[in-house]
């Protein structure tokens, strides 16, 4: 009797038990995978693509833990989105906030943390020292307010207000803190088309969406629409 099949003898029903006992880790692999692809999108916004408010926390205060008085909060809100909405329709509004979202990530960079916090507000935490800050949120606000160019051909006038805030400036490292700075600083400059940077005054401001404008020791950028 040839050796070739005691060989496939002895070694077939191994290689067979071998083969079987591994169909269920390729099931709890393509499982693993499917969760993973699951979670991710929970912390997805399913529009922009950006980090949902959770997700965009939680990386946001890493990045104030490590780089500090260099890092720069920045919030951002569409002028007269609703009137986007009314004159040209609810999917051209979703596109709109599509290309801001997918400008603010571009211009934020690798780094950072970018997030939609509801509706058209948008926030980015970033490493952006002092020497750049005033350049760097100049040439966001030019990307904001550049048209937007739909798939068939018509174009879209967009503006929106930022503020931002700097842990120096504001006088604290805490995120929330920051973000009411900025965002109580983006309402001193809206629909100004200049962006505002908080001051400790800013931080004063009771409500995280405090509409107050013309607020002592603002310093303002940019030039007027």
């Amino acid at each position: 009797m040839s050796s070739l099949p005691r060989i496939q003898s002895r070694f077939g029903p191994r290689t067979l038990l071998l083969t079987t006992a591994a169909l269920p880790l390729t099931g709890w692999a393509v499982h693993a995978l499917t969760l993973h692809k699951r979670l991710a999108a929970t912390r997805r916004d399913p529009l922009t693509g950006l980090l949902r408010r959770d997700a965009y926390t939680t990386r946001a205060r890493r990045l104030l833990a490590r780089h500090g008085d260099d890092t720069t909060v920045v919030m951002v809100d569409q002028d007269h989105f609703k009137a986007v909405n009314d004159d040209f329709g609810h999917a051209v509004g979703d596109a709109v906030l599509a290309e801001i979202g997918a400008r603010l990530t571009v211009w934020a960079g690798p780094r950072a943390s970018v997030g939609r916090l509801g509706g058209d507000e948008f926030a980015a935490v970033l490493p952006l020292p002092a020497g750049r800050r005033v350049q760097r949120l100049e040439q966001l606000v030019r990307m904001l307010r550049t048209p937007v160019v739909l798939d068939d051909g018509r174009t879209v006038d967009v503006a929106a207000s930022v503020g931002a805030a700097a842990p120096a400036s504001v006088g604290s490292r805490d995120l929330t803190v920051l973000q009411r700075a900025a965002d109580a600083a983006l309402y001193d400059g809206k629909h100004r088309g200049r962006v505002v940077l908080a001051t400790a005054a800013h931080a004063a401001v009771p409500s995280v969406n405090g509409r107050r404008a013309g607020r002592p020791g603002t310093e303002v950028w940019g030039r007027a629409a």
